[in-house]
């Protein structure tokens, strides 16, 4: 797999879209990291690490949906491994004015763009969600 990040918002993507509750997905520090940002802004219940039937590591996400509809309209993979992109603390984008979230890894780990502002770090921007 290339792309795990991107791997991990498709799934996500894919299952609000068929209205599932759980979604299952590789293990990663990496992509436990996106999701406890995720969690943080109230984008989705939680999740818990588990293993398959394989006995490989496996992460359960808990979707959120509010009246029926999914918590998350939109999910962007900005930064991929064919093309990273990396900003600065003041040219981190905001997303729809505020009201979505830029996840970012920067030095100091992986945070929301308001966090990163707040820490005046910069970084590379893993993706957007509103």
């Amino acid at each position: 797999m290339n792309d795990p990040i991107g791997d991990m918002l498709t799934r996500i993507r894919n299952s609000q879209m068929r209205g599932k509750s759980i979604v299952r997905t590789p293990a990663s520090k990496l992509r436990a990291w996106v999701l406890d940002v995720l969690v943080d802004e109230g984008y989705i219940r939680g999740y818990e690490k588990a293993t398959d039937e394989r006995g490989l590591p496996v992460i359960d996400i808990s979707l959120k949906y509010y009246e029926g509809t999914p918590v998350i309209r939109e999910i962007k993979r900005v930064s991929t491994p064919g093309r990273r992109v990396y900003m600065g603390v003041k040219d981190i984008p905001q997303v729809r004015q505020g009201l979505g979230v830029s996840i970012v890894s920067t030095p100091k780990g992986v945070m929301s763009d308001v966090n990163a502002r707040a820490a005046n770090v910069g970084g590379e921007v893993l993706c957007t969600v509103f």
